[in-house]
């Protein structure tokens, strides 16, 4: 995860997967550990009812445009199947279905 240092410069597109029942969640943000934190203190509709989450995956653009774009990308059927085959190992090794439903 970034530094504690200011994320002004950077925009965030990261993959949550909930410890309760390995459900995947794909957002955006400009302050990563701040969302982190708002998603398992249960300050997200939601992603709420799943607590906890463990952040998986994430990227960081320096344009905002980017960021947003390769987000929806992520939350289309190709970029669900991106997510799998990137992480395949990851999402294997926890028991999770790489199936799982996506929240957004």
């Amino acid at each position: 995860m970034p530094s504690s240092e200011p994320s002004a410069m950077f925009c965030y597109v990261y993959v949550l997967r909930s410890k309760s029942n390995g459900n995947i969640y794909i957002g955006f943000t400009t302050n990563l550990q701040k969302r982190i934190t708002e998603h398992n203190t249960g300050n997200n509709k939601s992603t709420k009812p799943y607590l906890p989450w463990d952040i998986i995956y994430y990227e960081a653009h320096r344009n905002e445009l980017d960021a947003r774009r390769r987000e929806k990308y992520l939350k289309t059927t190709n970029g669900r199947r991106s997510i799998s085959n990137m992480l395949r190992e990851e999402l294997i090794g926890s028991g999770v279905d790489a199936r799982q439903k996506v929240y957004n």
